[in-house]
């Protein structure tokens, strides 16, 4: 483990050298836990991302769950999503000891010198108020990134942290970074709620302020990206006025 970081206290730690994916195994282990725990995978062979959609991760690339059994209602416990973010946020400047370069792209992305680094994915079980577990899906590309072909059109290119910015960081040490600083940010979340989250995600948005396009599968939104509203939804100024968008893709 790093200098000066420790693990969280109440946090459990699985490291699996392979497993289908890191997301299908924490609903496997969800109802034995006794509190929130991280899995870590060397290599998955099943690994997905948002939509569905086939996620690469060669050997060396970061993947990990935080599985957790909330009390809280379903759009509470979505928000983080944020608090996930701002982690990975802090967890990449600790591991390069730089700030510059790195951006949070709503809804789940950390960028990197504007390409995509690493995402995150929530999946749930349960229904209603009573969700049974909770996964946060972590992937980040700290060694290599999936060619520009493999990912569909209008998407950012992929990136790696070391083709970025030449520092190799193997996953079990990452994680050691990435666990303290979720565990303080979700301690910010339960005592304060979302607005201090909102806030500091906020001050690491990307293109803040400026047009982007928001695609559901139904419609596409073009306008303002003016904030993150307290819901978590992305709020854009668009010809027809201001809209609140709940899920989507984004491209710039």
């Amino acid at each position: 483990m790093k200098p000066g970081t420790c693990w969280p206290e109440g946090y459990g730690r699985r490291v699996l050298a392979r497993v289908d994916s890191t997301n299908a195994e924490a609903a496997r282990i969800a109802p034995g836990l006794a509190g929130p725990e991280w899995i870590l995978a060397l290599e998955q062979t099943a690994a997905r991302g948002r939509r569905g959609r086939a996620w690469a991760n060669p050997a060396g690339n970061f993947a990990a769950t935080l599985v957790m059994r909330p009390s809280e209602t379903p759009d509470r416990v979505a928000l983080r999503s944020f608090v996930a973010a701002l982690a990975l946020f802090d967890a990449l400047v600790a591991a390069t000891g730089r700030a510059q370069g790195f951006a949070l792209k709503w809804p789940n992305d950390v960028l990197l010198n504007g390409g995509k680094l690493a995402g995150i994915l929530l999946e749930s079980a349960g229904a209603g108020a009573a969700l049974s577990h909770f996964a946060i899906g972590i992937g980040v590309n700290l060694v290599a990134a999936p060619d520009a072909g493999e990912v569909e059109a209008g998407a950012l290119r992929p990136v790696s942290l070391l083709s970025e910015t030449g520092i190799a960081i193997a996953p079990e040490p990452f994680l050691d970074l990435l666990a303290p600083a979720y565990a303080r940010h979700e301690a910010q979340f339960v005592t304060y709620g979302f607005a201090p989250i909102r806030a500091a995600w906020l001050a690491r948005a990307a293109r803040l302020g400026d047009t982007i396009v928001a695609r559901t599968p139904r419609e596409t939104h073009e306008g303002r990206f003016e904030t993150v509203d307290d819901a978590g939804n992305l709020i854009l100024t668009t010809a027809r006025g201001r809209q609140a968008i709940a899920a989507a893709d984004v491209f710039f």
